[in-house]
């Protein structure tokens, strides 16, 4: 089986440092070939756009910095739905108003897991800090895992889709 359906986006500003995490990490697995099958994005926020991709997925998997946890630390976590409301439909969605916005104009919304690596700097730059640049393997290695179905956070198996076939480099979209 193939990463068929499978959507990644990794998101942040890209111009603050480790914000730019997501960034980073959705142009590697764009070029995994673990990943070939899977739509891998790289995108500034999450936005309201998004929302009919998410909901023609067969796994969501969202990668971004947080200011939460040691720098370099990875979590995962599913994210749940919130319902949509009026303020849900700014330029700027939280991972659970996509969700919610998903299944609220297209109907059940597929498993969505968010990746997080916790960031040492939201300073001006263009460039990771060497603790992220440190993490960004890892981070990608969880990504591939949960696509792969092995991890659905610390301890739990099983929330991501088949393992991505072999394929060739691709460009991110």
């Amino acid at each position: 089986m193939t990463g068929a359906g499978v959507l990644v986006v990794g998101y942040g500003n890209s111009l603050r440092t480790d914000d730019g995490a997501g960034w980073h990490a959705a142009h590697l697995l764009a070029a995994d070939p673990r990943l070939a099958d899977a739509q891998v994005l790289a995108r500034h926020q999450l936005a309201p756009e998004l929302a009919v991709d998410v909901s023609r997925a067969s796994l969501v998997v969202l990668v971004d910095a947080t200011a939460d946890g040691d720098p370099g630390s990875v979590t995962v976590r599913r994210v749940r739905p919130h319902p949509a409301t009026p303020a849900t439909w700014s330029h700027h969605l939280a991972p659970e108003a996509l969700a919610g916005l998903a299944e609220t104009l297209y109907g059940p919304a597929p498993p969505i897991v968010l990746v997080s690596v916790a960031a040492a700097s939201f300073a001006e730059g263009d460039r990771l800090s060497s603790t992220l640049e440190a993490a960004l393997p890892e981070l990608v290695e969880v990504v591939a895992g949960v696509v792969a179905g092995g991890t659905d956070g610390p301890g739990e198996r099983g929330v991501g889709g088949p393992t991505a076939g072999e394929g060739s480099e691709r460009r991110l979209e």
